[in-house]
């Protein structure tokens, strides 16, 4: 279902304009389960404008995201290393990272694709490496959230049940913490934090 307000959002500035009131809270349980200080190698699904590259500077850092204006002002604005691609087709070059991070986009992606996506990931990873997922909850009670959810220009918010199945699928959970971001005392978003690790075979 295309929303009217879908393309605004494409718009590099407009998107950084939504999402700057919110873009520190919503890392914050990553950063609260995470040394970010130990890490080698970075990658970053669908990343935007750069919306999360300052946290990672001087590390070896990609963002990878496939509308090509977000990523021409991502290089102008952090200096850092993105690339325009598709990750399904993005190959490990340079060694596998020990940190991807997948902020906001799942729900922008069907089941079947989304599994694709994870099953791909796995392989990107280190032996000791994470998936860090970051992405908005279906609620199931009528609220606030629940109405910005199908709000949002991504078709695919899941239920707390459908998030844990399709991360699990794929990935053995180390951390899958509910939280919201909204105004005090208002819960505009409901969110989850997922830290994982690949399944073995």
């Amino acid at each position: 279902m295309t929303k009217p307000w879908t393309r605004l959002f494409e718009v590099p500035w407009v998107y950084r304009a939504w999402q700057a009131p919110f873009a520190e809270a919503k890392l914050a349980p990553l950063r609260r389960h995470n040394d970010l200080s130990s890490i080698r190698r970075v990658l970053d699904v669908g990343c935007g404008p750069g919306t999360n590259a300052p946290h990672f500077r001087g590390l070896d850092y990609l963002g990878l995201d496939i509308n090509a204006a977000y990523v021409e002002q991502a290089r102008a604005r952090h200096g850092m290393r993105f690339e325009v691609a598709d990750v399904t087709r993005y190959e490990v070059r340079d060694g596998a990272f020990d940190f991807i991070l997948v902020n906001s986009f799942f729900h922008h992606v069907t089941d079947a694709d989304s599994g694709r996506i994870l099953k791909h990931l796995a392989s990107l990873l280190t032996p000791d490496g994470h998936v860090h997922v970051l992405d908005l909850v279906l609620p199931e009670r009528a609220s606030p959230a629940r109405l910005l959810a199908r709000m949002d220009r991504g078709d695919h918010p899941r239920p707390l049940d459908g998030w844990r199945q399709l991360l699990g699928t794929h990935f053995q959970e180390e951390v899958f913490e509910p939280y919201h971001l909204g105004v005090p005392g208002v819960p505009l978003w409901k969110m989850l934090y997922f830290k994982g690790r690949p399944r073995q075979a």
